[in-house]
């Protein structure tokens, strides 16, 4: 159990200490190559072969993921359990920093963070389409027309969305399955982020997974947006605009979960989200500011840290009495 108490803190420290490593050193980058390189042998012209082929894809990258980090999890079980007398301290801050480390590889704080400011420093500047070209790298909309707005709109919805997909996710499934859940949830996560789209290329491909990821976001996505409100509380925002307009127009938008976290933000920050012809969700304007974009940076951190003490940690603390974890 303190190892894995421990490890979660040490994490999400990392993280917001340091943010991500280089690419090439990067776990989630590898299993990123890992699906890039195998997609195009799930390919076919017959629509149903094409979604075995995706099926087959995603259920392999997860089992092999799932299988690496379930050995080291239970390697370090293992090496905690033996009576090696003062050995045992080195054997824990060992374990504590190795399953730290790469749990923190499976989260996106700090990533976030730099990578939204890059959009905000070229609007700062007046510069459109680098600010568009930043933010086609975490969004899936076409952002070639949009206007200012639109751009500091979409950049806080992917920061709503973040907080699910790069933080709390990984951490729900670290509290009942350790680094195999955070690995599997993170590979089947970057599965949708890059065939899981909607068009006549990925249609039938990226199904199954996107499919995956919606059933594992089912339930982070919610418990994550009420844990936001609590973090809008903290921040100084309005909270019970937050949880009212979680509750009114969190269903709203075409993706089963997505909508929540949004939701949230936008009672929170006061403002309205609007994804043209798509949705909208919020009832303030949608005139947005350097300050909009600083408290929503600062409502995904404490959201981070306030879900790892509010439910991460407490929920390893109870499976651990009740025998389900193993390790010190």
């Amino acid at each position: 159990m303190l190892v894995l108490v421990l490890s979660v803190v040490f994490a999400v420290a990392l993280d917001l200490a340091l943010g991500d490593p280089k690419n090439k050193y990067h776990p989630t980058a590898w299993i990123g190559i890992l699906i890039g390189k195998f997609a195009p042998s799930a390919r076919s012209n017959n629509p149903k072969l094409e979604r075995l082929g995706g099926m087959v894809l995603v259920a392999s990258v997860t089992t092999l993921v799932g299988a690496l980090l379930y050995l080291v999890d239970h390697t370090f079980a293992y090496l905690n359990n033996l009576d090696l007398g003062v050995a045992k301290i080195l054997v824990l801050v060992t374990s504590v920093f190795v399953i730290g480390l790469l749990l923190k590889t499976t989260i996106a704080i700090k990533g976030m963070q730099r990578h939204a400011s890059k959009i905000m420093e070229s609007l700062s500047r007046d510069d459109l389409d680098g600010a568009r070209a930043n933010l086609s790298m975490i969004v899936k909309r076409n952002t070639k027309n949009l206007d200012r707005q639109h751009i500091i709109s979409a950049t806080l919805e992917s920061i709503s969305e973040n907080i699910v997909d790069g933080i709390t996710g990984p951490l729900f499934y670290f509290a009942f399955f350790g680094l195999a859940g955070a690995f599997v949830y993170r590979a089947v996560n970057t599965a949708d982020s890059m065939i899981g789209y909607k068009t006549d290329l990925f249609r039938n491909l990226g199904w199954f997974g996107a499919n995956c990821d919606k059933v594992l976001n089912f339930v982070p996505s919610r418990l994550t947006s009420m844990i936001m409100v609590f973090a809008g509380a903290i921040v100084g925002c309005n909270w019970k605009d937050s949880a009212k307009i979680m509750k009114r127009d969190g269903s709203k938008t075409e993706s089963t979960n997505a909508g929540y976290p949004m939701a949230t933000m936008a009672g929170a920050l006061g403002v309205k989200f609007e994804k043209l012809d798509h949705y909208v969700l919020g009832d303030g304007n949608t005139e947005f500011t350097e300050k909009h974009f600083k408290t929503a940076i600062y409502m995904m951190k404490v959201t981070a840290i306030l879900f790892a003490g509010m439910f991460t940690i407490p929920v390893i603390i109870v499976l651990s009495f009740l025998g389900w974890w193993n390790l010190a």
